[in-house]
């Protein structure tokens, strides 16, 4: 992905057309992945009863990305979907990632700054950093 000119700079097309592609793959990998987990867990639980009258929330092993990747070696359904999800929210922040490289090397230096502005602060919020 260059410059046509041949100056190694990415043209703002080539930048939206990359973005674009990444969301649109982004979001259909999640989806793909949350369906196959949805399925699994149907195959493997969907004639269990369901109480409504007692919430249980997901267990602590699936609150952690390494809780997630260990229940997807494990084979288990609630973690694929979970990684589905994990895959969604990762998708917007990767476009935010990649945009920081193009601008980097657009030199756009104002981009730049509010760019890394965001990522850092997806990152504090995504990564729960807590006093």
């Amino acid at each position: 992905m260059t410059d046509p000119r041949g100056t190694g700079r990415w043209t703002d097309e080539q930048v939206e057309q990359f973005v674009g592609n990444l969301l649109r793959w982004g979001v259909l990998t999640a989806a793909a992945v949350a369906l196959i987990g949805g399925i699994f867990y149907l195959i493997r639980s969907g004639a269990a009863s369901v109480h409504y009258g007692e919430f249980r929330g997901q267990p602590p092993e699936l609150t952690s990305v390494a809780g997630i990747i260990g229940g997807v070696r494990a084979l288990d359904p609630r973690a694929v979907i979970q990684l589905g999800l994990l895959l969604l929210i990762a998708t917007p922040v990767a476009r935010v990632a990649f945009s920081l490289v193009a601008f980097i090397r657009q030199r756009d230096r104002t981009y730049i700054l509010i760019t890394s502005i965001v990522l850092l602060l997806l990152l504090y919020s995504l990564l729960g950093f807590e006093r």
